[in-house]
């Protein structure tokens, strides 16, 4: 039996469905993920799985976040905080949730884009989201500042039917957030 998937926008969850999803994300990034880290997958779709006793096994968000690129400002869907259990790995549920995301990407925004650990990376590649290989910044307090250990890890994915935008300079620069940019 496949575990049903759920989509619900922040507002939607209960304290008590939030502090699941947190618990469940602190395990899976064993123990890394800070305050800042956690606000960053609020307010936006949140996407999830539980299995038929209803545990919580995987997770995932998009938010809306603006990308310069090539001259124009674009909204794009910024996929955060996509987990899945220890123990249910390699059995499809993140592939189900990116694609509960990229629905809501396609309908809503330019493109989505993420940063992807080396874990995530195969995954990612595999539905169809290309490493950004020119710059990385973020146009910060101080100004625009590049953020060179995001160039590589850094994915972009066109929304259906739209291309992806390009930057003639190379520059991809994101909206200015606390803690870890990307």
């Amino acid at each position: 039996m496949t575990p049903p998937l759920r989509t619900a926008h922040t507002y939607e969850l209960t304290p008590a469905e939030l502090a699941e999803i947190r618990a469940q994300l602190e395990d899976a990034f064993e123990g890394d993920l800070g305050d800042e880290d956690w606000d960053h997958g609020l307010g936006g779709v949140q996407a999830f799985v539980r299995d038929p006793d209803g545990a919580l096994v995987a997770h995932g968000s998009v938010i809306q976040r603006r990308v310069l690129v090539g001259g124009r400002s674009y909204r794009i869907g910024y996929v955060e905080a996509v987990a899945v259990r220890a123990d249910r790995r390699r059995q499809g549920l993140g592939g189900r949730v990116m694609a509960a995301l990229e629905q809501v990407i396609d309908g809503a925004y330019a493109a989505g884009a993420l940063a992807a650990s080396d874990d995530g990376a195969r995954l990612y590649r595999a539905r169809g989201r290309q490493p950004w290989a020119a710059r990385v910044e973020t146009l910060g307090p101080a100004g625009v500042v590049r953020l060179p250990e995001e160039e590589g890890c850094t994915y972009l994915r066109p929304a259906a039917g739209r291309p992806l935008p390009v930057a003639p300079d190379g520059a991809l620069v994101f909206d200015w957030r606390d803690g870890d940019v990307l």
